[in-house]
């Protein structure tokens, strides 16, 4: 969601501390405010100052653009009268900060009364509270048919033991896992986040000792949270998300995927049926897929859609995948013309597609680390299907059955293996990346600048331009709108140290020309070479040993099937970054639903029109419904 004028946000707990910062915040933005706080003095304060903020974007405004409504949150009719003003003022709310948060009072320990007035009253004020306004804002969000972010305000005091308030410390994980529950309502286009941050210098914090301080590294500053409570706003990514705040690694988001996959795939029972199927997956007697059933490079032309029978039970280490999301590759023709296909192993008709994410619908008996009802990807020949029954050796545990996740597995780990192993890339070195807004491209950028280099992309046209500036790349050469060539000789005499090349042909020769003294050029592809009339054709390079003797250069080809062994560990190296927030992932908009769709989503990808990664998405039902404002 763009946080801009005209939208309105109710914040619990508004009138001082983190409360006054972030209704301070948004008004800057001409976020109309509702302050909704027990204290009316310092209510009306940051109300006064909210209204002063925001009336450089509504001159003349009919009603206040910021609004007070004195509210004890532990009161249910209090807290739904506050909601109720701000829709009867403002219309519909776009964004609720569940932010009314004490400390407890008395020590645990030396708390002699039944804790109605210490310890009762924190849980209700720092977890009711929470969840109730959740609630109310829900309704308020759904009766005006209308998307909108929810963020409850945790802390890191619930991911991580707090002796001297474990009241506090529960009721904030109660929180945290409360939010995190609820990343299912994003299909109804409601966004419900939770951000824990560690201390900042507020009246809540002043009982910190020197040592406590030391130990976390000083208090936060309140600019962090601003800027972690506007990620999860704006990123539409963001379901269920836990962003927690330090001062000392900055913004994080947890759990890790490592701890995920402890919980989302479990070690196998020892008494464990000999053939589960998931409970959650009605399973059909036929599925669809799309099979190569005459060798071309017009992907239309080879395959068609076939109707197969479910056969079940499966074999005693096999895994039985409902796909979710397909991936599409430029390498889909030179697969349906049976190019990969050597040594006399190709036999019409085979299963088309090369990955795919989804849900985990029966394992066979054999199977100890995988199960049920999880999620997995599979980077094997046959993905575009309904349904894959495949050896558990190539089922991959994932976070999420996301097109996200499945932009990362063959485009992501080209791209992060071929640069690592075939293009041994250091920092401190200049890296170009042509066809840089495709699906493998766009993490091949983002990467070399991870690493600490200048990086080069070439793209055709001003939108994958304006997107690769977006994702920090130095110089961005729009190939029609300038002269590759002349940009590269001009700006960059002494030429480039690491190339990773997709495309093929003339821009392989210019890639070639255009290498420094023990640079390292990585074929990956040559997309422009794979759709001719007579299909891939060998290309012929007079003098290319010369060339690269003459500068001590390399030129490295790189296949992703021949690194399996690095699939797993840096698939997780990639959804780490992206859980942290240090990489983006760019899915193509045009949506392609269903097996008729694939065939079309391959040519779209062929036409040079696709920025980022183009899915298929095998079942409507998991489709994501991206909220319209």
């Amino acid at each position: 969601m763009e946080i801009k004028p005209g939208l309105s946000a109710l914040v619990t707990g508004g009138a001082s501390g983190i409360g006054r910062a972030l209704c301070l915040a948004l008004a800057e933005k001409g976020v109309f405010v509702t302050v909704v706080d027990f204290s009316e003095e310092k209510g009306q304060e940051t109300t006064s100052l909210s209204r002063k903020a925001n009336a450089k974007f509504h001159p003349g405004l009919s009603f206040p653009s910021a609004i007070f409504v004195k509210c004890d949150v532990t009161n249910r009719g209090d807290l739904m009268a506050a909601f109720e003003k701000h829709l009867a003022t403002y219309g519909t709310l776009d964004i609720c900060i569940n932010n009314a948060g004490i400390g407890n009072p008395v020590r645990f320990d030396k708390d002699d009364t039944d804790g109605s007035k210490s310890w009762k009253h924190t849980v209700n004020v720092d977890l009711v509270a929470v969840i109730e306004g959740t609630q109310l804002a829900i309704k308020a969000m759904k009766a005006k048919l209308k998307p909108g972010v929810i963020i409850n305000m945790g802390s890191a005091a619930g991911l991580y033991p707090m002796p001297i308030d474990p009241i506090y410390a529960a009721s904030k994980a109660g929180v945290v896992l409360f939010t995190r529950s609820l990343a299912y309502y994003r299909r109804q286009g409601i966004r419900i986040n939770v951000l824990c941050p560690e201390f900042i210098k507020t009246d809540l914090a002043e009982g910190m000792t020197a040592s406590m301080l030391q130990a976390i590294g000083g208090f936060m500053s309140m600019d962090m949270l601003i800027k972690g409570a506007f990620e999860l706003i704006t990123d539409e990514n963001k379901a269920g998300a836990c962003l927690w705040i330090t001062n000392r690694r900055g913004l994080e988001y947890w759990p890790t995927p490592m701890e995920e996959a402890k919980y989302l795939v479990g070690s196998s029972s020892k008494n464990r049926p000999s053939f589960k199927v998931s409970s959650k997956i009605e399973l059909p007697q036929n599925f669809e897929k799309i099979i190569v059933h005459a060798l071309s490079h017009n992907f239309r032309n080879a395959t068609r859609i076939v109707r197969a029978p479910l056969k079940l039970p499966i074999g005693p280490h096999q895994v039985l995948l409902k796909i979710v999301y397909a991936g599409v590759n430029a390498s889909d023709v030179n697969f349906s013309s049976g190019r990969y296909f050597g040594g006399g192993s190709l036999k019409l008709p085979f299963d088309a597609g090369f990955e795919g994410v989804g849900i985990i619908a029966a394992v066979g008996e054999s199977v100890r680390n995988l199960e049920v009802g999880t999620p997995a990807a599979v980077m094997t020949f046959g993905a575009y299907s309904e349904y894959m029954i495949v050896s558990s050796k190539h089922v991959l545990p994932v976070p999420r059955p996301d097109a996200e996740v499945v932009a990362m597995l063959t485009s992501g780990l080209t791209a992060l293996i071929a640069l690592e192993k075939a293009g041994q890339m250091k920092s401190g070195e200049t890296v170009l990346v042509t066809a840089a807004a495709g699906g493998t491209g766009q993490f091949a950028v983002q990467l070399a600048k991870l690493a600490g280099n200048k990086v080069i992309a070439t793209c055709g046209g001003s939108d994958k331009a304006k997107l690769l500036k977006e994702l920090g790349v130095d110089r961005v050469i729009d190939y029609r709108a300038e002269d590759i060539k002349t940009v590269l000789k001009k700006e960059f005499p002494k030429g480039v140290d690491v190339i990773y090349e997709s495309v093929g042909g003339q821009m392989f020769d210019m890639c070639l020309n255009a290498l420094a003294v023990y640079g390292r050029l990585i074929v990956i592809g040559m997309i422009s070479q794979y759709q001719g009339e007579k299909g891939w054709q060998p290309g012929n390079y007079p003098g290319l040993c010369e060339k690269i003797l003459a500068k001590s250069q390399t030129v490295a080809g790189f296949f992703l099937v021949q690194y399996s062994q690095l699939w797993k560990p840096n698939l997780d190296k990639l959804f780490n970054l992206y859980s942290l927030g240090k990489l983006k992932v760019g899915i193509d908009q045009k949506k392609f639903v269903g097996l008729n769709a694939v065939a079309d989503a391959v040519e779209y990808l062929h036409s040079g029109k696709s920025t980022g990664k183009v899915v298929v998405c095998m079942d409507p039902t998991f489709e994501k419904k991206t909220p319209r404002l």
